[in-house]
């Protein structure tokens, strides 16, 4: 959403990109662009072009990384936070191994931040609100986070879930935000927005409520129909695609984004490269 950052980043003027978007504009037959009043946003049809062309970029970049001889076999050191590479990542590895199969990855998920300039691992999977300045990276997809359960514990309620007040019937699940934002989807923010539409709700700390320190121990918790818990669309997205979890109440809160990283100039560039465009393919 910046022509001057495409331009720094392609290494070319503002002037460059403009024109550029301007003959693709005129290809399409309308603008894609709304340029006043800042920032700049997306029309309707540049929302509707933008993923292809994304897809169709990263598609490019995986196919010649994979043809490049300049790819090393070593084995490739990916971190992520351990709710992302147990729910996420490992079920996708498969898809890895077709496209790469002489690049082993080694998978560390943990919850720490892992030093990528001291070399404790060669890429990044970030969770935070902004791309960290200090790597190079790209954004690869933000989550969003809703109530949700277990189809098996809302048949065997007594209370049909109407209203959001009708979800305190329920034992809540919660877990540790490691980073300690405040502003982080948990019960006590999404009640809090849910009595900004519906003063009715009442306050509430349920003796009964569950509290893990793992997210991944959360997940399994509501899994096994023990409660109702606030959870990442893209971190459970198996699951409510399959319908082993369902979407309790259909408020929201924004989470965070994924971002994939590594240091500049790093010896593993081209597997690094292959890899982040493949996980971006993936999605």
């Amino acid at each position: 959403m910046s022509f001057r950052e495409a331009a720094n980043e392609l290494g070319v003027t503002p002037t460059a990109i403009s024109h550029q978007i301007r003959i693709l504009e005129d290809n399409c037959g309308q603008p894609l662009f709304r340029r006043r009043p800042r920032p700049l946003e997306l029309t309707s049809a540049g929302e509707r072009l933008f993923p292809v062309i994304r897809s169709g970029f990263d598609m490019f970049a995986s196919a010649i990384a994979a043809a490049s001889p300049r790819i090393s076999h070593k084995r490739l050191r990916v971190t992520s936070p351990n709710a992302f590479a147990s729910r996420w990542l490992v079920p996708r590895l498969p898809k890895w191994r077709d496209v790469y199969p002489k690049i082993p990855l080694e998978i560390i998920g943990t919850d720490s931040v892992l030093d990528l300039r001291a070399g404790e691992a060669d890429i990044a999977i970030r969770y935070t609100r902004r791309m960290p300045l200090d790597l190079n990276g790209k954004e690869i997809f933000r989550d969003t986070f809703f109530p949700v359960c277990s189809p098996e514990l809302l048949a065997r309620g007594t209370q049909r879930i109407k209203r959001a007040a009708d979800l305190l019937h329920y034992p809540l699940i919660h877990f540790d935000w490691m980073n300690r934002d405040r502003d982080a989807p948990t019960w006590s923010r999404w009640l809090a927005t849910a009595r900004s539409i519906d003063p009715s709700i009442p306050e509430t700390n349920k003796a009964w409520d569950l509290s893990f320190r793992e997210e991944l121990h959360a997940i399994d918790a509501v899994a096994a129909g023990q409660g109702i818990a606030m959870l990442s669309d893209v971190v459970v997205g198996r699951e409510l695609k399959s319908g082993v979890l369902v979407k309790a109440h259909d408020l929201s809160l924004p989470g965070y984004g994924f971002y994939v990283v590594h240091v500049a100039n790093h010896p593993e560039q081209p597997s690094i490269e292959a890899f982040s465009a493949w996980l971006r393919l993936v999605i």
